[in-house]
């Protein structure tokens, strides 16, 4: 198998991949082409399909695993695929371990981590809050992706990002003595989880019907305000973290439907946000050269950002 990591411009290969996605277009000269996007456990690359024919529209459905040959070739500073020939594979015959990207920690580790933070919170309201939820939720929690496309998009990655937050968080409330570090803590061990009801599941997640039309940021408010109201949670601390739920993406373009107006949801924000955007970066460097650019990054303002060549000290 030619793992997606491994693969240098100007190779020819054979081997078999996840399509994650596929789209039609059709060039200037009015022929038909896909876009698709094929995954393995090493990362994702884009390939396209000149002169698509009605058999490759069935071939490149999501969720097929598909034995393609195809050319390697450097297309604007990235790899891309140039197909030459594909099939599909029976499911019966697929491993999927082989095309499932998981956080770059082992689950048992993230689960063990997720059980200091909600151990270390000292609240007695918000421990109580925190660990209910979660674990109405554990398995799908531990499991999910953090999103569809952009960041932390792979098996384990909502938990992943959680838990990343979780120690910038830590080291933030260490620094400012003035943070409520319980419920710093809290909120972030929260503010995603209602991504286990908006996506669909671990591999090739979309979104569900509830997850377009009310959001999770919308779910997560209903979740924390049921349960809080269950458990006798006093109003001061729910409506706090209600805020920090229905704030968490700075702004109201963003999906948020009230600004951060507290300190611990201010941080919340920008934990949240400085998270996503590093991974996204990381993603982008991943097939770039040094001393090259990224191509435009839509989540980053259709920025290129240039990979900086690594000098070894001189000793």
């Amino acid at each position: 198998m030619n793992w997606i990591k491994e693969l240098k411009e100007n190779d020819h290969i054979r081997s078999t991949y996840l399509v994650i996605n596929a789209t039609r277009g059709v060039t200037n000269n009015n022929l038909p082409y896909m876009t698709v996007t094929f995954q393995d456990k090493t990362g994702t690359i884009e390939g396209k399909r000149w002169d698509a024919s009605e058999e490759d529209k069935v071939i490149f459905q999501p969720g097929n695993v598909v034995e393609i040959e195809a050319d390697v070739i450097n297309y604007r500073v990235g790899l891309q695929l140039k197909i030459v020939n594909a099939h599909c594979i029976p499911h019966d015959e697929v491993d999927v371990s082989l095309y499932t990207i998981s956080a770059p920690v082992e689950q048992q580790e993230l689960e063990r981590r997720l059980k200091h933070y909600i151990d270390s919170i000292q609240d007695s309201d918000l421990h109580l809050l925190v660990s209910t939820i979660v674990e109405q939720v554990y398995s799908d929690f531990v499991t999910y992706p953090a999103a569809v496309r952009n960041h932390h998009e792979y098996t384990n990655g909502l938990l992943y990002h959680t838990l990343s937050m979780a120690n910038l968080a830590e080291m933030i409330a260490s620094y400012y003595p003035q943070v409520d570090r319980d419920m710093l803590i809290s909120g972030v061990l929260l503010h995603d989880i209602g991504k286990t009801i908006e996506l669909s599941g671990p591999m090739i997640a979309k979104y569900t019907k509830e997850g377009r039309l009310i959001g999770h940021i919308s779910i997560m408010h209903s979740i924390v305000r049921e349960n809080a109201e269950k458990l006798m949670i006093s109003d001061e601390k729910r409506i706090l973290l209600e805020h920090m739920i229905l704030s968490h993406h700075g702004k109201q373009e963003f999906g948020s439907p009230v600004l951060p107006l507290t300190r611990e949801a201010l941080l919340l924000h920008m934990i949240d946000d400085m998270d996503a955007k590093m991974t996204i970066l990381d993603k982008a460097f991943a097939n770039i050269e040094e001393g090259e650019f990224t191509p435009k990054i839509f989540a980053l303002d259709e920025r290129c950002f240039y990979k900086p060549v690594q000098h070894k000290n001189n000793k």
